[in-house]
C-alpha cells in the first residue's frame, strides 16, 4: 500500500508565497491524478487544484486559480507534485491535503478521492 506525504507548509504573510510538495511512494501503479484539497476547522474539505500526469492537465478552484500553480516533478523516481502558491491572502489558511489515484482521463476534479496524506499547515497573516 503506498502512502502520499506532503511538505513544505508553513506561515507567510499575505502577498507571500509557499510551496507544497506532495510525493506518493509505494504504489504498484502511477497515480494519474494528483492534487490538493484543503480544509479549515468546521468547514468541509475544500478541492482546489489537480493534475492529470498524462498530459499535464491543471484544474483549479476559482478561489486560487491565477495565484496557485500545481505541477508535476518528471524526474523524481516517485510520483510528485508541487503546488507554488503566490499572492497568498489570509483565507489560504487551513490544513493542506494531497490526494491521488489512478485514473484513464485526464477530468481529475471530478473524481473521488480515497487516499490522503496527512496534511501541512499553512497560514497566511495580514
Amino acid at each position: 500500500q503506498g502512502e502520499l506525504v506532503e511538505s513544505g507548509g508553513g506561515s507567510a504573510q499575505a502577498g507571500g508565497s509557499l510551496r507544497l510538495v506532495c510525493v506518493a511512494s509505494g504504489y504498484v501503479y502511477s497515480r494519474e491524478c494528483m492534487g490538493w484539497f484543503r480544509q479549515v476547522p468546521g468547514k468541509e474539505r475544500e478541492k482546489i487544484a489537480f493534475i492529470y500526469t498524462g498530459d499535464q492537465t491543471s484544474w483549479y478552484a476559482d478561489s486560487v486559480k491565477g495565484r496557485f500553480t500545481i505541477s508535476q516533478d518528471k524526474d523524481a523516481p516517485d510520483d510528485t507534485v508541487y503546488l507554488q502558491m503566490n499572492s497568498l491572502k489570509p483565507e489560504d489558511t487551513a490544513m493542506y491535503y494531497c490526494t491521488a489515484r489512478t485514473a484513464r482521463h485526464g477530468d481529475c476534479s471530478q473524481f473521488r478521492y480515497m487516499d490522503w496524506g496527512q496534511g501541512t499547515q499553512v497560514t497566511v497573516s495580514s
